[in-house]
């Protein structure tokens, strides 16, 4: 479940980067806004995430998350950097792992500790080869886990980072806009990934492996019907026109199940838009049914003034 899009600048409007992602959850689950200020740590902290403890960092960076309740990462966020960040649930053929790192961890350590889209990256292979991830994802249901892919995106930098138990790819977003949709979409053109992928070539050759082919147990084609495919056909009908109004109206799109009803719901709803001179604005709505809500603007981070407030 989830949509996660992104618009690079020109693909929008206004030459603006915009990020924008529902959270489908379990119905009833409770996901609030929620704001958490720089950290500063002794060496030798210890951090304690929703299933595991690891290392503390020295400094933390002030994030405005979107936060389940009853877990200790979130679905997405933004940071005083301007980086943002959102997950997707993906089924891969990835032996299950221990309870380790949610992939809503990695989205709050990432936002936490990277200053730049590319340093998040790095920090979540990272922590994703050393720790692992794995662990109920539904409060309720100990048996609902999955693996991970990412849209992460700053004011220059743009990625698609995809993951199968430790194993992970990235690929760099150009130009244009993109969508990811609880599958995996990076096959062999990719710009980064793990060393264990790269153990994966065909013998004749020395091409990257396919990633998706590889693990994915899912279908590799984007069904016509899917909320993939109705996301990226809303980005490509609007390219180079795109605005945060036409960003709400995808979020907002009931018939293609971009806004969720039923035992899995949209619970929250988040866009963030990114300007050249760094101001960074937050919409955000945490009802339930984007369709049937408002979003509302937030105050957020102004690196033009080189401060941050909420």
């Amino acid at each position: 479940m989830c949509d996660t899009f992104i618009a690079l600048g020109d693909a929008t409007l206004d030459g603006s980067v915009i990020f924008a992602k529902n959270s489908d959850r379990p119905a009833g689950e409770g996901q609030t806004l929620q704001t958490f200020e720089m950290g500063r740590y002794e060496a030798g902290s210890v951090l304690s995430c929703t299933y595991i403890d690891i290392p503390q960092v020295a400094k933390t960076l002030p994030v405005v998350l979107s936060k389940i309740d009853w877990m200790w990462g979130a679905e997405m966020g933004i940071n005083e950097a301007g980086v943002v960040i959102g997950n997707e649930a993906v089924w891969t053929t990835a032996s299950p792992g221990p309870p380790a790192l949610l992939g809503m961890d990695l989205v709050r350590l990432g936002l936490e500790r990277g200053a730049t889209a590319r340093a998040a990256v790095e920090l979540i292979t990272d922590l994703l080869e050393t720790f692992g991830q794995g662990g109920a994802c539904a409060q309720n249901d100990p048996g609902f886990t999955y693996d991970n892919s990412f849209i992460l995106a700053d004011f220059s930098e743009a990625f698609v980072l995809e993951t199968a138990g430790k194993n992970w790819v990235v690929k760099k977003l150009t130009n244009g806009s993109a969508n990811i949709s609880n599958r995996l979409s990076i096959r062999a053109e990719h710009d980064f990934c793990s060393a264990s992928v790269k153990e994966y070539k065909e013998a004749s050759s020395n091409h990257p492996a396919d990633f998706a082919a590889l693990f994915s147990a899912a279908s590799l084609d984007v069904e016509p019907c899917s909320r993939e495919h109705w996301g990226a056909q809303y980005l490509a009908k609007n390219n180079g026109k795109i605005t945060i109004d036409s960003m709400q109206n995808i979020l907002k799109d009931h018939e293609s199940g971009i806004c969720m009803h039923g035992g899995f719901e949209t619970t929250a709803s988040m866009i963030v838009q990114l300007h050249a001179d760094g101001i960074i604005q937050l919409w955000a709505l945490d009802n339930p049914h984007p369709c049937e809500g408002s979003y509302r603007l937030i105050e957020a981070f102004d690196q033009s003034a080189g401060r941050g407030s909420v």
